[in-house]
């Protein structure tokens, strides 16, 4: 995804963009920022990477004041909206830490995440100083804006995607969880599934924790149930015995599987790496009342090491009669991802129902490319 976003930033934007500074700062050379930007270099260059060159280039072309500087952006954030504009909180990042530019680095970045997203720029100031930037965060928790409120959540989560992990709160959450406290009820979905991911995100070094918070949180509101079950998402996946009682899931009782029989199947069991296959499914559950169940399936991927690692895939989760039998087919693409690459070797399927294997079959993939 990083690889096609990093387009969005050619030429046609980055003169539509000069032409919007050079508006309200007639001294601004939008030809001298453009070669700035596309030098050499630019090709090579990431998403992060092309933002902050964009946020660099626009330091040497606005006035030297930080403040001046960013009262030119303040004049043009409203026609500024969207993912490309990223780059305004990323220039408070760069250029905004000094200890004197404080107040007006975050009034930028509370009104430059109504446009785009300042969960990355805030980071910077969260590792420089996390006690007074929580402090920020708990004051944005009740901003009227749900942007802002989002960011208080999404800024501090421990292993934000593309963003730096904050090491101190992967740690010790409890600063984020008090910000996520004020957040529990938030009538914004945007917001709520920010708190979801969150927690996901401690539930991974801290798992006690979320399922101590998830037993608290549970049962009493509505958009609190929505997020608690979010955010237990990883748990469900790992089968933890604790949370999958706490969700309804049915478990074996005594003697009494809860799966009677199972079987799977894939067609064909040789495919190349780019090409697809289709899985069959059949489950029986055991009879009498009606039961809650998650099936999935899990394929141990073989790494460039030689060893595997396992990813599952939902198929289905939902309550169902007693006796019920549950079947379906899923096509899988072993084409490669930016997030996963195939290698050629026997990979392990398996059928899992509510945490436990209850069946399993196995495909060769041949190295096609």
């Amino acid at each position: 995804m990083a690889e096609a976003l990093k387009e969005m930033y050619h030429p046609e934007f980055l003169q539509g963009f000069g032409e919007k500074v050079k508006r309200v700062y007639p001294a601004f050379d939008g030809n001298r920022f453009l070669a700035q930007i596309m030098d050499a270099s630019w090709e090579e260059l990431a998403l992060k990477g092309r933002m902050r060159r964009i946020s660099e280039a626009l330091g040497v072309n606005l006035p030297d004041s930080y403040e001046e500087a960013v009262h030119i952006l303040f004049q043009i954030d409203e026609e500024c909206v969207g993912f490309p504009y990223l780059f305004f909180p990323d220039f408070v990042e760069v250029h905004g830490q000094a200890a004197q530019d404080w107040d007006l680095s975050m009034n930028a970045l509370e009104r430059f995440t109504q446009r785009s997203s300042a969960e990355f720029a805030v980071r910077a100031f969260i590792m420089s100083d996390p006690e007074r930037m929580m402090k920020q965060m708990l004051d944005w928790a009740v901003h009227p804006s749900e942007h802002v409120r989002r960011l208080a959540s999404e800024g501090c989560r421990p292993r934000l995607p593309w963003g730096q992990a904050l090491t101190m709160f992967k740690k010790d959450p409890a600063p984020v969880l008090e910000v996520l406290e004020v957040l529990k009820e938030d009538p914004s979905l945007y917001v709520r599934k920010s708190v979801a991911n969150n927690l996901n995100d401690i539930a991974k070094d801290h798992p006690d924790v979320v399922i101590g918070l998830a037993k608290r949180w549970i049962g009493v509101q509505p958009h609190t149930d929505w997020i608690v079950r979010h955010a237990c998402r990883t748990l469900i996946r790992k089968a933890d015995p604790e949370v999958l009682g706490l969700f309804g899931y049915a478990k074996d009782e005594g003697e009494t599987p809860l799966v009677a029989e199972a079987a799977l199947k894939i067609e064909p069991d040789s495919v190349a790496i780019g090409g697809r296959s289709e899985l069959v499914y059949d489950v029986q559950i055991r009879g009498g009342e009606s039961v809650r169940v998650r099936i999935e399936y899990g394929i141990d991927f073989i790494k460039a090491n030689g060893r595997t690692s396992r990813k599952l895939f939902l198929l289905s989760d939902k309550t169902v009669p007693g006796g019920s039998r549950l079947q379906g087919t899923r096509t899988h693409s072993w084409a490669d991802l930016t997030t996963r690459k195939h290698y050629p070797g026997e990979h392990r399927i398996v059928l899992v129902v509510n945490g436990q294997e209850a069946a399993a079959t196995a495909i060769r993939i041949e190295d096609g490319r």
